[in-house]
């Protein structure tokens, strides 16, 4: 009888570690607003938006507590259906190389709602290791949206999971 109770204890330990774990990751919020035509998922409420979209301008930025513990940028790229989304890449690293330190990381496949490729990189600021994590998802063949994380190495990299869940949910409106 006593192995049966234990058995029933550890499976109400997981079922209400499981639930709680589930309504803490609910607890994150939604970004849409009327002037950009895509919306995503904001996991964490440390996410802060610091720059509105407005009907002139369309960028979108975000920090987690600080601007260099983790910065988020959101940018709509018009391409040509004919470019091939590396060569957007190539483009957007060109800009990068002028920064100090600067080292290329792996480029990663990337799905979520949109379907795109993950360039990671290091560079210093202020005398500290940084490193970027941009997103480049592929709406239709003549938008690419990037999603440009930046931040202090070891913060940025314990946010990864948060960075992959913003851009996984990342999706355009419909009728756009």
């Amino acid at each position: 009888m006593k192995m049966k109770e234990l058995k029933s204890s550890i499976l109400l330990t997981v079922v209400f570690s499981l639930a709680a774990s589930f309504s803490a990751f609910a607890q994150g919020d939604s970004f849409s607003d009327p002037n950009v035509d895509y919306s995503f998922d904001i996991p964490d409420a440390k996410w802060k938006m610091t720059v509105k979209p407005s009907a002139t301008i369309r960028n979108v930025e975000f920090v987690n507590v600080e601007r260099n513990d983790g910065h988020l940028e959101v940018r709509k790229i018009t391409i040509r259906p004919d470019d091939l989304t590396t060569d957007v890449i190539k483009n957007e690293e060109q800009k990068l190389q002028f920064l100090p330190g600067y080292v290329a990381g792996k480029e990663e496949n990337f799905g979520g709602f949109l379907k795109g490729t993950a360039f990671n990189f290091e560079f210093v600021r202020s005398g500290r290791p940084m490193i970027g994590r941009f997103y480049f998802l592929k709406a239709d063949p003549n938008t690419i949206y990037v999603l440009r994380f930046t931040g202090y190495r070891d913060k940025l990299r314990s946010l990864q999971n948060q960075t992959d869940s913003i851009a996984r949910t990342f999706a355009v409106k419909k009728g756009n």
